[in-house]
């Protein structure tokens, strides 16, 4: 469980530090929030 945390929160820092401005992050964000609801969808 802990190794799953850390990979989540290293995943999360370098797509953090990919963006380089904060429309880069919300697109980042907006993105993210799309592929988790067509997850949800599909269950």
């Amino acid at each position: 469980m802990k190794s799953l945390i850390t990979s989540l929160l290293l995943i999360g820092l370098f797509t953090l530090t990919a963006c380089n401005t904060v429309k880069g992050v919300g697109q980042d964000l907006q993105k993210a929030g799309s592929a988790i609801e067509g997850a949800v969808k599909k269950n």
